[in-house]
């Protein structure tokens, strides 16, 4: 099969033969329909410090996707081959304290699909049935292969209770907007997204927030001050990585605001632990998704109505994969979608 891989030890992917991936008991065949392409591909494709220290080449890359079941282990159930699915992208050791206690997201010796784990940037993927999640027929195909990282979104959205709460969103990448779209459909009242690009300020306008400020121009407290705001945020989502960010976003919580924080800093930084304390400030840092309560929200979401398709901006043929991450490195787009095939229909072979 076809699949997109890390060859070696140096910048860039390459399209190569590798073989289609062998099926056990308990696992099951997809062919891959739709890829999505994020943060993580592009370490790996730029090869930079971090996949330098947690990716071993070779590898066929990517864990965002949908596509259709082609094949089923002999011990699976409640999956049938044509199903349409997408994967949980962390696999997990099912034997750790945390997995023994039902707390998967948790696992101490979780691996990574894309990462420490063969890929779906390629015509087919095998994961272990326990990892595949089956879509309603009807979804949208792009829709469902960003269930990966709309799952993020989720998970930090609904960390806290945001029904009639302000929300301070720091960062306006497709994560930050799908957490939006999220929170607006849980309930808060205001919902400010912060960042300094502005092409993902205009897209996240165009979901309905309450205002997208780049804060280098527009203080934060200016922006309460125009919204009639009092005491602060009362739910803070920090989705940037960036230390700037964060200061911002606790220097303008109100007293006891809580914080679910998904985003993941390059480097150690300080901030003033003081002003933490004094306020009592809650930060919950935020890893991938609960195993499954956040697939079951997700879904459940998209069924009564939120729609994350305007996040994503362009789709590429999976072969202009290296037009595909340049757009993402530019950084003027939402998600990035790679089409790899077209579903079957049924009957077909």
């Amino acid at each position: 099969m076809k699949a997109l891989v890390k060859a070696s030890a140096e910048p860039g992917l390459l399209i190569e033969d590798v073989p289609v991936p062998a099926v056990g008991r308990g696992d099951v065949l997809v062919r891959v329909l739709r890829t999505g392409v994020c943060g993580t591909d592009l370490h790996i494709y730029e090869w930079d410090g971090w996949a330098k220290e947690n990716v071993t080449a070779p590898l066929v890359i990517g864990h965002e996707f949908s596509g259709e079941i082609v094949e089923i282990g002999s011990e699976v159930e409640d999956l049938d081959v044509g199903d349409i699915v997408s994967g949980e992208g962390h696999i997990v050791c099912g034997k750790c304290r945390n997995c023994m206690a039902g707390r998967r997201v948790q696992c101490a010796r979780t691996k990574g699909v894309g990462v420490n784990y063969p890929g779906a940037f390629a015509e087919f993927v095998a994961l272990p049935a326990t990892n595949v999640w089956k879509h309603p027929a009807s979804i949208d195909l792009a829709v469902a292969a960003i269930f990966d990282p709309f799952g993020n979104a989720v998970h930090t959205a609904l960390a806290f209770p945001v029904l009639g709460e302000d929300v301070l969103i720091t960062g306006a990448g497709p994560i930050g907007i799908m957490a939006a779209i999220v929170a607006r459909h849980a309930g808060a009242r205001h919902i400010v997204i912060t960042d300094v690009s502005p092409y993902r300020l205009e897209l996240a306008r165009k979901v309905g927030v309450t205002v997208a400020a780049d804060t280098s121009r527009t203080p934060l407290s200016e922006v309460m001050a125009e919204l009639g705001m009092r005491e602060g945020f009362d739910v803070g989502m920090e989705m940037s990585g960036k230390p700037v960010a964060l200061r911002e976003m606790l220097g303008a919580m109100t007293h006891g605001g809580k914080i679910a924080m998904l985003g993941l800093p390059a480097e150690q930084f300080p901030i003033d632990w003081a002003h933490l304390v004094l306020n009592m400030i809650t930060v919950k840092g935020i890893y991938g998704r609960e195993m499954f309560e956040t697939w079951y929200e997700m879904s459940v979401l998209t069924q009564s109505g939120v729609d994350i398709s305007p996040v994503i901006t362009h789709r590429f043929d999976a072969a202009d994969y290296a037009a595909a991450f340049e757009t993402v490195k530019a950084g003027k787009c939402g998600k990035v979608v790679l089409d790899w095939a077209e579903r079957q229909q049924p009957g077909a072979r």
